[in-house]
């Protein structure tokens, strides 16, 4: 989830405009001074003191700023002027179907094989279709929510408001604390493939130095040295014994800076990333060829059945790879025509359903059984491939970077959710701020050290974030929504109990499946 702009208005829907002495700095993303702040929190104030149709605290024309004058401020305390006034802040929909891609392809792409050897191929290929569609009505809900509240301006709102709203604070604290781990589980998931990237990596350029450009003589003649030096490296390069400690010295300083805007610019690795990674996918599966048996319900030797009982495996990782439920309110506000909403939304689903389709489908069927079996395929499809092959390496070594990147603006809006609702300050003071990024760098390095299975770390805390924010809290805001519009009946009672039932389902399946 990326940090996203938002306009402040009036009850007027005039944009807020922060005067040029209270912006500190001339650069591109200028910092907004504690007075600018106040002044919006005013603002929003005395918004809200009256209905959207009461003109007695709407500010008069005369003080609103002209066009050139109006800067966007956000709540991340940053304030960009908008060049051309407010039509060119908006994306068309080519930009926005793009952006919901970009922000939900993540980490969970690398398990889909694995995921769909869990559930069986045929069987596997029918769950991430029906978790498509499933997931995608939810997030519909979650955009609709604040269109179902009257006679209140939700223009500014996002969806911890509207769970407020319908719940009161249990509502609010509930979606802080599920996003949270959302978000923690995210940073847990990077730790253990940063640590594995890293490993593999320093494995290939050890090599590669060691014995490239040598003849087979003077092969021989070191081949003593050799062997001492592999031994103190394997001791001193290990994936869960070492490396995961070299991390903190890098990542751990990161997690401290008071702002991530330095990060934020390489977020378009990702999309590098991924399109490499099909790129890498296609090739692969070009050399090796399909190698499938369908086996409907019997294993054999090399094949798994077509239908397994393990299949809430890759429901609970498909639950956070489609998961993009509590920031898709801010992500559409962006979206030049607005009345394109759910149809862009849907395109993007589709479009992430296709890709997760096309990376897990292909890597199963090109898993070369025989000779190996199919259940031999890893979390992490990119542990199948040695660390001596070039192009995996090239993979690892970019997603490496960009979850270096990436990881520090994780840590950023875990400290913005949790210190902003705590202590009212995104920024505290340093001892808070490391104290929390010590608990959270902790919990990487001990998974990564004594529990390295993302497919597990991912299914685990996408089932648990997601029955609150994916299945619960959007069906009961719509039941409510609807029982107070004396317009609930029964049929969507039932689909939207389903739904909660099913979201619980998921949760206890990882436990006894």
């Amino acid at each position: 989830m990326k940090p996203n702009m938002t306009f402040l208005f009036a009850l007027s829907f005039r944009p807020f405009h922060v005067e040029p002495r209270n912006i500190v700095g001339d650069d591109a993303q200028e910092q907004v001074s504690s007075e600018a702040a106040a002044l919006s929190s005013r603002v929003h104030y005395y918004g809200r003191l009256t209905a959207s149709s009461d003109r007695l605290l709407v500010p008069p024309d005369h003080v609103i700023p002209s066009p050139e004058d109006i800067y966007v401020y956000s709540p991340l305390g940053t304030a960009f002027k908008v060049q051309g006034g407010d039509s060119t802040a908006k994306n068309p929909s080519i930009v926005t179907i793009f952006a919901i891609w970009n922000t939900m392809m993540g980490t969970s792409i690398l398990s889909m094989p694995w995921g769909i050897k869990q559930a069986g191929f045929t069987l596997g290929i029918i769950i991430i279709v029906l978790m498509g569609l499933l997931t995608l009505y939810c997030c519909y809900r979650v955009l609709k929510s604040t269109k179902s509240i009257p006679h209140v301006d939700t223009s500014d709102w996002e969806f911890p408001d509207v769970c407020k709203y319908y719940f009161g604070g249990f509502g609010k604290w509930s979606s802080l604390v599920f996003s949270l781990v959302s978000l923690i589980g995210a940073m847990v998931v990077y730790w253990v493939l940063m640590s594995n990237f890293l490993f593999n990596t320093g494995k290939f350029i050890y090599s590669e130095c060691l014995f490239s450009h040598h003849s087979s003589f003077v092969l021989l003649s070191i081949n003593r040295w050799t062997n001492s030096t592999g031994q103190v490296f394997d001791l001193w390069w290990s994936k869960t014994n070492t490396i995961p400690f070299y991390l903190i010295v890098l990542l751990l300083p990161l997690l401290n800076f008071r702002s991530a805007s330095f990060f934020a610019r390489f977020t378009f690795l990702g999309t590098l990333s991924v399109v490499y990674l099909i790129f890498l996918v296609t090739y692969k599966a070009i050399r090796l060829g399909f190698h499938l048996d369908f086996h409907w319900f019997d294993s054999s030797t090399f094949f798994v059945p077509e239908f397994r009982s393990l299949f809430p495996q890759l429901s609970g990782v498909l639950t956070l790879a489609f998961f993009i439920h509590n920031c898709i309110i801010t992500l559409m506000k962006n979206n030049k025509h607005q009345e394109n909403n759910v149809r862009d939304l849907s395109l993007a689903y589709l479009l992430v359903g296709l890709t997760y389709l096309y990376v897990g489908v292909l890597i199963f069927a090109a898993f070369p059984s025989p000779p190996l079996s199919k259940e031999c395929i890893e979390p992490n499809f990119l542990d199948n491939f040695p660390s001596s092959d070039v192009l995996v390496f090239v993979a690892r070594a970019c997603l490496l970077f960009q979850m270096t990147s990436v990881y520090p603006l994780l840590g950023y809006l875990v400290r913005v959710q949790l210190m902003g609702q705590l202590f009212g300050d995104h920024y505290p003071g340093f001892l808070h701020v490391f104290i929390l990024n010590i608990l959270v760098v902790g919990a990487g390095v001990l998974m990564a050290r004594f529990y390295p299975n993302i497919g597990s770390i991912i299914r685990y805390s996408g089932a648990l974030c997601g029955l609150a924010l994916v299945f619960v809290l959007p069906s009961l805001i719509h039941l409510t929504s609807l029982n107070r519009r004396g317009e609930l009946r029964w049929p969507s009672a039932v689909f939207h109990g389903f739904l909660v039932l099913l979201g619980v389902a998921n949760l206890f399946g990882q436990f006894f499946m």
